[in-house]
């Protein structure tokens, strides 16, 4: 974190939507959005914008959770270093679509198409250590990424 807080850097980050099968070895590709972030991070500093900070990121995540867990204690605010990062640049590329094969290529024995991969919450699992026997809240057990 230190090193972050004090050099330019760069972020890449790639999420798979799917394998694209074409007629021909070389014609398969993968679907995807990747994104490629350069800038310099900047230590918040202060006890309300690193609490602020904070804050939003917990409700980035899940909206309406900080209302509703124990927020951080002055000592765990001190010990952690919140960063923010200023955008210097910025690159997405995104892959859809199926095979560019010639059109004869299409005439073979050979599956062509696109499986489809997502990412998607699944049911959530109670922790075993909980001392109280809670329902699980709505917007968890209908949680929904946020969109932005």
């Amino acid at each position: 974190m230190k090193t972050l807080s004090s050099a330019p850097f760069c972020l890449s980050v790639t999420l798979l939507d799917g394998i694209v099968f074409a007629p021909t070895a070389m014609g398969h590709s993968v679907n995807y959005r990747s994104v490629v972030v350069m800038g310099k991070a900047e230590i918040v500093e202060g006890h309300a914008a690193k609490l602020a900070a904070m804050r939003d990121f917990v409700e980035y995540v899940v909206r309406g959770r900080w209302e509703t867990v124990r927020p951080p204690t002055e000592q765990e605010i001190k010990a952690t270093m919140v960063l923010a990062v200023p955008l210097v640049e910025a690159s997405a590329k995104v892959r859809t679509g199926f095979a560019v094969d010639a059109d004869e290529e299409y005439d073979g024995p050979a599956w062509t198409g696109v499986l489809p991969f997502k990412w998607t919450p699944q049911a959530p699992i109670d922790d075993p250590r909980s001392k109280r026997n809670l329902p699980v809240p709505a917007n968890i057990a209908t949680y929904v990424r946020p969109q932005k």
